[in-house]
């Protein structure tokens, strides 16, 4: 196990309230992870592509003093409203207001200028890609990233993946359902890794986070949709038990 320690998430301990304002498993937990690994500064400028409520979008602008730009092209499932909107009203609540920018907008159709960022986060946003628009529309989205940021600039990316393992028989049924199948969503750590080199960047480093099982189970107790439907994703994360589900991250490079 790794001896990574979570030394600014683990100020905020309200799970209940993080998981309700981040989407997937890792919560500020993943943030402060990527972040480390991307080797965010302060005066940076962050682009962050699928920034959902903008909770963690809000913790990299206080914690490591980055100017953020969070894009969401999706409006909120409970309320109905732009993602943006709970983006710059959690801005306020976490005093970053004149750090924060929210635009509700998605990758490939970004319009930023070329060169126009320091660094660019995603977590658990792209794979999505990968169901609605397929491997072409995924590399629209790589090479948009590339497009918009600095030579140099760092691009940290997470995404639920699965081990490098077939899919166990019992298991088959639950990833398998839904508007959105993990078996659809979910790929190989080497396949992806494999797409981010393509798009152009060098590959810093690319591993499964080693934090990933317990950050799955705590978005099963804590989600309020998987409070809701226990019989749905906490359910499939109990019979997988670690065997499939997990989380890959790349931390890629664009050359100078």
């Amino acid at each position: 196990m790794s001896d990574f320690q979570y030394i600014k998430s683990n100020k905020y301990t309200d799970y209940d309230t993080i998981y309700k304002q981040c989407s997937g498993p890792g919560g500020l937990q993943l943030a402060e992870f990527m972040a480390e690994k991307m080797g965010l500064a302060p005066g940076q400028k962050l682009l962050d592509v699928g920034s959902n409520r903008g909770f963690q979008t809000c913790f990299l602008a206080k914690e490591y003093g980055v100017f953020a730009v969070g894009i969401d092209p999706w409006d909120d499932r409970e309320q109905g409203n732009p993602m943006v909107d709970h983006l710059q009203a959690n801005a306020r609540q976490w005093n970053v207001e004149n750090a924060v920018v929210g635009i509700k907008m998605g990758v490939p159709d970004t319009h930023f200028a070329c060169y126009a960022f320091d660094a660019v986060y995603s977590t658990t946003a792209l794979e999505m890609v990968r169901v609605s628009q397929g491997i072409q529309g995924y590399m629209k989205c790589l090479k948009e990233i590339y497009r918009v940021l600095k030579p140099g600039g760092t691009f940290g990316l997470g995404e639920p993946m699965h081990l490098d393992v077939r899919i166990p028989s019992d298991l088959e049924p639950y990833v398998s359902q839904g508007e959105y199948p993990w078996k659809e969503c979910f790929r190989a750590l080497p396949e992806t890794t494999e797409l981010v080199r393509s798009a152009g960047f060098d590959i810093v480093e690319a591993a499964h986070a080693p934090h990933a099982r317990q950050w799955w189970m705590a978005f099963a107790e804590h989600d309020p949709f998987c409070k809701q439907t226990p019989e749905e994703d906490p359910k499939t994360l109990a019979v997988d038990g670690g065997r499939w589900t997990s989380f890959g991250y790349i931390i890629a490079r664009k050359p100078l």
